[in-house]
């Protein structure tokens, strides 16, 4: 049995091809033309020849052989924005690359990952990882926020850069910072979905959301009593959000409306905590949470 290929590795793996070809101008990745190219290099008895985008209600995409499984398709959503049917290229091509060999078609439905079976718990975040690797390496990533003011212009400029969505961009930024940093979405002062990086997971500063209905602290500068505006910054008290948070630790809320989905996206920045790590003993199980990093999960 072939040892299982590892997402971020085979990711690389075509980024440095793409870098010694094409330098800065490769982003954003033309991933229809990098999956049919590298398919036909690197397994010439079973390419990807055809990617054609459909209006699939309750699909983001579908990747299948044909019959002797010489050939390959993948078929993506068009009714979602740009940067989520980027997202689904390269999440199906991660399927072709890591896991052709463990099933015969790939479905990636829109439904809850809590319908996920035992496999799909496995390989759909592993498509994701190598998806987001490819579209956003971490080696260009960091150069582009290097000693930069974290912003959401800077986070549209990657998101732009890559050709990925807002949310994609702070979602993979949640992965290099060294803060405590949680991305939250809410809607009539409840949460839609949060993921929290491992540094604030660590320190217990996670939200729940799949099971759980949670609302919006009032004290929350994002809640309705407060008379929220447009793409606002405020510190509060980090316990508003996080009781066990020390009085004298501050948070950072970094909010933003979007009108496409009508929801408010915010960001909640701390200091690091190592005083407050979990014991192993006391760590939730995570399929408890809405993940780490699940980009496909969360619209955008």
């Amino acid at each position: 049995m072939n040892e299982p290929k590892k997402p971020m590795a085979e990711a690389n793996r075509i980024s440095k091809i793409l870098k010694l070809t094409m330098g800065e101008d490769r982003f954003p990745v033309n991933i229809e033309e990098v999956a049919k190219e590298i398919s036909k290099k690197y397994y010439p008895d079973s390419p990807i020849t055809k990617i054609d985008g459909k209006d699939m209600e309750g699909f983001d995409g579908l990747l299948k052989p044909n019959k002797d499984r010489s050939k390959w398709i993948i078929v993506y959503n068009t009714a979602v924005s740009p940067g989520r049917q980027r997202f689904t290229l390269a999440h199906e091509f991660g399927h072709y690359i890591l896991h052709q060999d463990i099933q015969t078609e790939f479905a990636c439905h829109q439904a809850s990952s809590d319908d996920w079976d035992a496999t799909e718990r496995r390989i759909e975040p592993e498509a994701d990882l190598f998806a987001s690797t490819l579209l956003m390496p971490l080696d260009d990533f960091r150069t582009q926020v290097a000693g930069q003011e974290i912003s959401f212009d800077l986070f549209g400029h990657c998101a732009d850069r890559y050709g990925v969505s807002l949310t994609a961009a702070i979602l993979r930024w949640l992965e290099i910072t060294d803060k405590r940093a949680i991305l939250v979405a809410s809607r009539d002062d409840y949460l839609l979905w949060a993921s929290s990086n491992r540094h604030a997971f660590r320190s217990r500063a996670y939200f729940a959301t799949r099971k759980n209905t949670i609302p919006v602290p009032e004290g929350s500068n994002i809640h309705s009593l407060n008379r929220f505006s447009v793409n606002q910054y405020e510190v509060v008290k980090a316990n508003i959000w996080f009781p066990e948070e020390p009085d004298s630790v501050r948070l950072t809320e970094m909010s933003l409306m979007s009108d496409q989905y009508d929801f408010t996206l915010t960001l909640l920045l701390m200091p690091t905590a190592d005083w407050q790590l979990l014991n192993h003993d006391d760590e939730p199980d995570e399929e408890e949470l809405t993940g780490f990093i699940g980009y496909r999960q969360f619209p955008g």
